[in-house]
């Protein structure tokens, strides 16, 4: 909010709710702007490791988004300065773009604990198939049962000679 206020001496002790400049002739929507950003954070976000890529195919960030987009440097340029001269509509643009990274992040943590839980199942199911049953630990009574069931197999096989 302190970018609003800054922003708002900055020209003079306009109103925020007033506009300071008129909508530029190509005005770019504020729902595309919210895509334009968000690409725009993805693709710096990425740019260590597309870089080599782009270099190789010769383009830049910025030209990819153009060209993604169908806009001009130009538009791009009025229409963020246009959306910053009001500074609501400016600043529910970013939240926008914020919001759709919060999900997006969340959405690929889930998946990551998703494939980390899986893989563990999938480790334990093979170590447990490789070593065969697990011994259990039996009670007295339970080896006291089988005791006395091979003495009476025993006697039995006596009482047969």
């Amino acid at each position: 909010m302190k970018k609003v206020v800054f922003f708002c001496i900055g020209l003079w002790m306009v109103s925020c709710a007033e506009k300071v400049i008129e909508p530029p002739e190509k005005l770019i929507s504020k729902d595309k702007m919210v895509e334009i950003y968000h690409d725009l954070a993805l693709l710096k976000a990425a740019e260590r490791n597309i870089e080599p890529i782009l270099k190789h195919k010769g383009i830049t960030i910025m030209e990819y988004l153009y060209d993604k987009h169908g806009i001009d440097s130009v538009q791009l340029t009025q229409s963020d300065l246009y959306y910053a001269s009001v500074p609501l509509e400016y600043q529910a643009i970013y939240e926008e773009v914020n919001a759709i990274l919060e999900r997006r992040t969340k959405a690929m943590e889930n998946a990551t604990k998703q494939k980390n839980d899986s893989v563990r199942k999938t480790r334990k199911l093979m170590r447990d198939s490789t070593r065969g049953p697990r011994p259990t630990n039996k009670s007295t009574k339970t080896k006291g049962k089988i005791e006395a069931g091979k003495k009476t197999e025993k006697k039995v096989k006596e009482n047969q000679t």
